[in-house]
């Protein structure tokens, strides 16, 4: 699996974007996050996104378009790219996290739907992540959401 670049997906449904929350192991720390990963070695970009969200949602989706290609803030990859994408079938639930050294580390432990028409209604825990936060608010502007500023 190549570490360089996460494969990312934008799930939209009805105004509102998916997101799953990790929770460290080690730590107990948590925080939400954009369905994705590593892709694998056989795999497509949109392949590589797809099996993502089933593996950690629990989702089929299509994938609409690449939204943005951009190096990424901070942790294991260099860059991100992010595709948004539509529910195909199924209902959001934690899924799993199917790489060893991965699942050592944290597991999946809620998924969760949040109106980006309204932010001031999301979780604190987002409104102060350094990375989810402005990830967010790049993809409300990209997409043509209003940008509610926390502070």
């Amino acid at each position: 699996m190549s570490r360089v670049i996460r494969y990312q997906g934008v799930v939209i449904r009805d105004d509102h974007i998916l997101l799953v929350k990790h929770r460290e192991h080690a730590t107990g720390r948590s925080y939400w996050i954009i369905p994705g990963g590593g892709r694998e070695d056989n795999e497509t970009e949109e392949t590589c996104v797809q099996r993502e969200i089933l593996e950690e949602t629990h989702l089929v989706v299509t994938i609409e378009r690449l939204l943005f290609d951009e190096a990424a803030p901070t942790g294991a990859y260099q860059r991100r790219k992010t595709y948004l994408c539509k529910v195909g079938i199924g209902d959001a639930l934690p899924g799993y996290e199917p790489e060893t050294e991965a699942a050592q580390r944290y597991a999946i432990t809620e998924v969760g739907w949040f109106d980006l028409l309204h932010p001031a209604s999301w979780d604190d825990q987002i409104k102060t992540d350094s990375i989810t936060y402005p990830l967010l608010q790049k993809i409300q502007a990209i997409l043509g959401y209003p940008i509610e500023r926390y502070s």
